[in-house]
């Protein structure tokens, strides 16, 4: 009798539910989407405004819907010659299809604002899905779009109002259309049927970067395509090989696409402001971040390296495992493409003085391809237990680092945990420790690929329960409340109306000026110095106005001796922005609405 037949390998779990959602394209999406928005929704409704950035948007996307000037924005009576409209189009949008469905008080709920961003994230998310399909397998590209979904720069970004998410979206949309115009390059003459969309995927990616954030979309795939078209010059290529897959996206038919999309709105907003906008946005924006630290944002050269660990997580711990074999096929043509998307453009950032962490994130999505690239070649299994120390460390350090600092700082400041909190941090340090122990022999030889899906799903899973803590169980919860001074202050005018039987309060506010209070309030909100509070204060009842304490006497100085003014109550609290302990008195002259 011959030797029985060895038994075919067990598949694990985890790969047989991969290659389930994987099927077909369709279905990946799905599944992608589900996951995202299991990452991104926790504190998408429940977050106050977080100044400064996010109220500013919201409050001029705002003022376009009051006012109905859909080319201007404002901040107030300033202009804020910053971005161009596209995110406050999206915004107003937003709201305005809320007002039309009902939502109370759509004007000054916040996440509605949010939704472009919470879309922007999830486009992000499916795009790099796409994107990755031209360097891998179905299954992979999966990976790659799961990792990029999970870290924790992009969750942040889904839940604030402003331009990132979608510009992130536009970039993975137009360096997606570039790599399979450069892989295609070697192709004969006459472009495949399935190609010939890249152009018009390309050009409006551009086009609706542009009016989002300006350079920054078209910026990368430029860096991009001189770095590999100096590439293949110096490898010396066939003279022209560049010239083919430049002309797969038709520069010059696309070029006129893009400025037909986006010329209208340059136009109106150059007549309206009389060229002020252009001269602002550029000479003072762009060129100011280019030439010198604004807003205190400043860092040296090597500073995203560093936050990379943090902002990354838990791509990072990945991507540390596929730099040997990124280092060694730097040459083959799918990964030139991608560290062409990565390293160019990351290098301008970390040369440029102002840095905020968000400014890479376009980025991202190249290195989540690059080490989804290096698991399906088996890539991640290393030999060194330093090397694989470092990698586990680091997939631990974030989550176990954050949890034990929030409880540590809770208890040191009295903040009070929310319920979630107090649900989430113990599975999270548990959940940690376990996932050590996995990844660790995970990655030691001689696992494969498909031993490294389930570690990676735990890494995702660790991720939604983290997510869920940071911006639900801490900065949704009364552990935030200190620092989440204009909901108080609105709060405390709220109840000042109410007992005074004003239909409504006028207000002004002293020293005190974050954005989140503009929105939150009225655009009408004066924003004045102690002498002005008081005159406010005189001119009518049903006013009320906030004054730090550092400005009382001099408040009180100004205020007639027999002025019916009183303190209907104090807010305290921590700036968000420096720290600085805060102390507002809510001063409101009562009587009937004028």
């Amino acid at each position: 009798m011959g030797s029985a037949a060895a038994p075919p390998p067990v598949t694990p779990a985890a790969v047989k539910w991969l290659d389930r959602a994987a099927a077909t394209p369709a279905r990946a999406c799905l599944w992608l989407t589900l996951i995202a928005l299991f990452l991104f929704l926790p504190g998408f409704v429940s977050m106050p405004p977080l100044d400064r950035d996010e109220p500013r948007f919201a409050q001029a996307s705002r003022q376009m819907i009051e006012t109905g000037d859909a080319v201007s924005i404002r901040f107030q009576g300033e202009a804020r010659n910053k971005k161009p409209v596209g995110i406050y189009w999206l915004q107003a949008g937003a709201v305005e299809a809320a007002r039309t469905l009902g939502v109370p008080d759509a004007l000054r709920t916040i996440w509605i604002y949010r939704l472009p961003s919470l879309a922007g994230a999830i486009g992000a998310v499916l795009l790099t899905f796409w994107a990755a399909l031209a360097f891998m397998s179905r299954r992979y590209a999966f990976i790659a779009a799961l990792l990029f979904a999970s870290t924790i720069l992009i969750g942040a970004e889904a839940r604030l109002a402003k331009t990132d998410a979608v510009v992130t979206a536009t970039v993975v949309m137009a360096m997606g259309a570039l790599a399979r115009a450069y892989l295609a390059r070697t192709e004969s003459a006459g472009v495949p049927q399935r190609r010939r969309s890249l152009p018009f995927v390309f050009w409006t990616a551009i086009a609706i970067g542009i009016l989002v954030k300006g350079p920054i979309t078209p910026m990368v795939p430029l860096l991009a395509g001189l770095s590999l078209a100096l590439t293949e010059r110096w490898r010396q290529a066939p003279l022209g090989r560049w010239k083919h897959w430049v002309g797969m996206l038709r520069p010059g038919v696309g070029l006129i696409w893009c400025v037909l999309l986006i010329a209208p709105w340059f136009v109106l907003i150059l007549v309206a402001t009389h060229g002020t906008f252009f001269a602002d946005a550029v000479g003072g924006d762009m060129l100011g971040k280019v030439a010198s630290v604004q807003e205190l944002h400043g860092a040296p050269p090597g500073a995203y390296l560093l936050a990379f660990f943090v902002a990354a997580w838990p791509l990072a711990p990945v991507a540390i495992l596929a730099v040997p074999a990124v280092w060694r096929g730097w040459r083959e043509p799918a990964i030139a493409v991608l560290l062409a998307w990565l390293v160019p453009t990351w290098l301008v950032f970390e040369i440029v003085p102002t840095k905020l962490p968000h400014y890479v994130l376009p980025l991202y999505p190249a290195i989540a391809i690059l080490a989804a690239m290096a698991l399906e070649r088996g890539a991640l299994v290393v030999r060194s237990p330093l090397v694989r120390a470092i990698a586990v460390e680091l997939a631990a350090l974030v989550p176990l680092g954050t949890t034990v600092g929030a409880i540590v700082l809770g208890y040191f400041l009295g903040l009070a945990p929310g319920m979630l909190s107090l649900a989430m941090a113990p599975i999270i340090i548990i959940g940690t420790v376990l996932l050590v122990r996995f990844l660790w022999r995970a990655l030691a030889p001689p696992s494969g690929a498909d031993d490294l899906i389930a570690p990676i799903f735990a890494l995702v899973a660790l991720a939604v329960a983290f997510e869920a803590l940071v911006f639900q169980g801490l900065l949704s919860s009364p552990f935030f409340e200190p620092f989440a001074i204009s909901p108080r202050l609105v709060a405390a005018a709220e109840a000042a109306r109410k007992e005074g039987m004003c239909d409504r309060l006028s207000l002004a506010t002293v020293s005190y000026r974050e954005p989140s209070l503009v929105f939150l309030t009225d655009t009408s909100l004066l924003m004045t110095d102690p002498r002005g509070a008081a005159a406010f204060l005189e001119k009518a009842p049903c006013r009320a106005a906030f004054v730090e304490i550092q400005d009382e006497a001099a408040f009180r100085d100004s205020l007639l001796p027999d002025a019916p003014i009183d303190l209907a109550g104090r807010v305290g609290g921590i700036a968000m922005n420096g720290g600085k302990s805060l102390n507002i008195g809510v001063f409101v002259r009562q009587g009937s609405s004028p």
